[in-house]
């Protein structure tokens, strides 16, 4: 039989009755209180010396019967009236009743957790839960971080912090209301949303972050909800976060935002009938592990009718990272014969002529046009930018690589590391097809691939 956290709930029923026909009667009384037993390894904190544990879900994903159980494992001592490691604990929510519906009654909050003989009482009047061995747990509002201003904790939960309305400012508060105890901890619980307090929170040292998507926990939830979720929003922004849990970041003036990318996504039939293909290449200027990567962008171009109905489709995304001049030649020179493109499109402004001659020793006959960049990244990204939000670019599948470039290129230059080779290809196919095309042009003949 499996060991490790949660198995049991993923095996057979056989195995499940098996298992539990083979319980002594207290063991089989205490089990379902043993966490560790049942959880999920998400619902796990991590090993370590961490000041804040951070839970990212999706919705279902045991979020909330994660932190109740935390909070019980920190105030509960050996036996009802032993004291345990936590005395003082703040529980954080949006509003003092979602903490009071949610965290302490709710179906996997703190009060259904708790086994009888450590179940804490509620005072209502006070806010405040007790249990059986003194230890007190305050319900404190995200709409009132001054609220936190007096007191002082050993332990916090927080939940649901990304749509906390003063996300910030109460987050803050709490960090100087943790001051008991020798290693005062927290636990946040959320869906992820692309909110700077979270995001500053998972960028600190001290952080720690479990990640569990909603089919995680599918064993406690209805399998029609899972089949109607998921065919509702699956590929969505609003899937990714509520679905996979992950954060979704829009960099602050991008040029390409998630939603604009997510809507140029071919659903892959749109690779016929191309009036031009170009192959477009942005070489590095080094070679080696911690070289940038040389952009190959395949982009084709539908161009009936007018200049403004002319549409474009990304192909592939071939870029290759660390390799010599006579590689990445090699690597655009075969996707250009392999989707039988017109001509290859390349940076000189680094290589100058030996871009053109590297690529001509590979194929001497490989049609070629050197383009020299006179302005910026941004100011030579923009009018690309504005063709995907005509809807006149879409992409196949198999680029999401160059699709986190884009979402990284802003007004303000590129926030990624090194530099968004593939994004600069992109814009110089773009740029051929599309924007000079429109001028230099003029016979289109219409070919399938």
């Amino acid at each position: 039989m499996r060991s490790g956290a949660g198995w049991l709930a993923l095996e057979p029923q056989a195995t499940v009755d098996d298992f539990v026909a083979g319980l002594s009667e207290g063991a089989l009384l205490a089990l379902p209180w043993i966490f560790e037993f049942w959880a999920l390894p998400h619902q796990l904190p991590p090993e370590g010396a961490w000041r804040t544990w951070v839970i990212m879900g999706g919705r279902g994903a045991g979020k909330t019967r994660a932190g109740a159980e935390w909070v019980r494992a920190q105030v509960e001592g050996a036996r009802p009236q032993d004291k345990g490691r936590a005395r003082r604990v703040a529980l954080v929510g949006e509003t003092v009743d979602q903490v009071r519906e949610v965290m302490v009654f709710g179906e996997s909050g703190i009060i259904a957790c708790s086994p009888p003989d450590r179940k804490p009482v509620w005072e209502a009047s006070r806010k405040r839960l007790v249990w059986p061995n003194g230890a007190v747990a305050q319900v404190m509002s995200a709409h009132d971080p001054e609220g936190l201003r007096g007191p002082q904790f050993d332990a916090a939960w927080a939940d649901e912090l990304a749509k906390w309305p003063k996300a910030r400012e109460t987050w803050d508060m709490l960090q100087f209301a943790l001051r008991l105890g020798p290693a005062p901890q927290a636990v946040v619980t959320t869906t992820p949303r692309n909110v700077g307090a979270l995001k500053a929170i998972l960028k600190n040292p001290s952080t720690v972050m479990t990640h569990a998507p909603t089919e995680a926990n599918r064993a406690h939830l209805a399998a029609s909800f899972l089949h109607e979720v998921q065919a509702r929003y699956g590929g969505t922004r609003a899937g990714i976060e509520e679905l996979q849990g992950l954060l979704v970041e829009d960099a602050e003036g991008a040029l390409w935002t998630r939603p604009l990318v997510e809507r140029c996504r071919a659903g892959g039939a749109e690779g016929r009938d191309l009036t031009r293909i170009v192959v477009a290449v942005d070489p590095p200027a080094s070679t080696g592990a911690g070289a940038d990567e040389c952009g190959i962008l395949v982009v084709g171009a539908f161009m009936e009718g007018p200049p403004q109905d002319w549409r474009a489709v990304v192909l592939e995304d071939a870029s290759v990272q660390g390799k010599g001049a006579a590689e990445w030649a090699a690597r655009a020179v075969d996707a250009f014969h392999r989707h039988g493109a017109d001509r290859l499109v390349a940076e000189v402004n680094m290589g100058g002529d030996m871009v053109q001659a590297v690529l001509r020793q590979v194929d001497p006959l490989v049609p070629f046009r050197a383009v020299r960049a006179t302005r910026g990244k941004v100011l030579r990204a923009e009018p690309v930018a504005a063709l995907y939000e005509q809807g006149r670019v879409t992409h196949l599948p198999g680029l999401a690589a160059l699709e986190e470039q884009m979402m990284q290129m802003t007004v303000g230059g590129y926030l990624g590391k090194g530099s968004p080779d593939r994004v600069d290809a992109l814009v110089w196919a773009l740029t051929d097809l599309l924007i000079d095309g429109a001028a230099s042009w003029r016979r289109p003949q219409v070919r399938t691939l």
